[in-house]
Parts: structure tokens; C-alpha cells; sequence
């Protein structure tokens, strides 16, 4: 049995999706095109990585224990 097609919920799109139907069109390539760059993703992957722990040593560590009390105290909802 063929799987029933989901329905948009923004009425200018479902009204599309109901012409292509009617008219046994396949669904828009725009939708398809909308893949990432694999390379892209990669690269900024590769920064996320490393982004913190190079942050964290080039950092005192008076910096970093300030930084956790603000955060801390802000966890907690309290005033510094």
C-alpha cells in the first residue's frame, strides 16, 4: 500500500501540494536542493570540535573561575 503524502499546514504550499496531485506532478525540486554542503559541514564541525578546549587554554585560570561564578550565579538566580 502506497504511503499516504503529508499535508503542509501553510495553505500556499498545501495549495501546491493539491495542484501537483491533481495534476500527477512529483513533488518540487526545490524541496531536493535543499541539501548542505557536505565539505562545508565538515569544516565547520572541525571547528566546533576544538572551539572550546582553545578557548579554555588561552584563558587564565582567574578568567575561567570568574566566568563559571557569573554563570553559576546565574544558574542559580543569584546576584553578584
Amino acid at each position: 500500500m502506497a504511503k499516504k503524502p503529508t499535508r503542509p499546514r501553510d495553505t500556499n504550499q498545501l495549495a501546491k501540494s493539491i495542484v501537483d496531485i491533481a495534476t500527477n506532478k512529483e513533488e518540487s525540486e526545490a524541496t531536493h536542493t535543499t541539501c548542505k554542503n557536505l565539505a562545508a559541514v565538515e569544516l565547520g564541525r572541525l571547528g566546533g570540535l576544538k572551539g572550546g578546549k582553545a578557548r579554555a587554554a588561552k584563558l587564565s585560570q582567574k578568567r575561567r573561575s570568574e566566568i563559571a561564578k557569573k554563570a553559576a550565579a546565574i544558574r542559580w538566580g543569584k546576584k553578584t
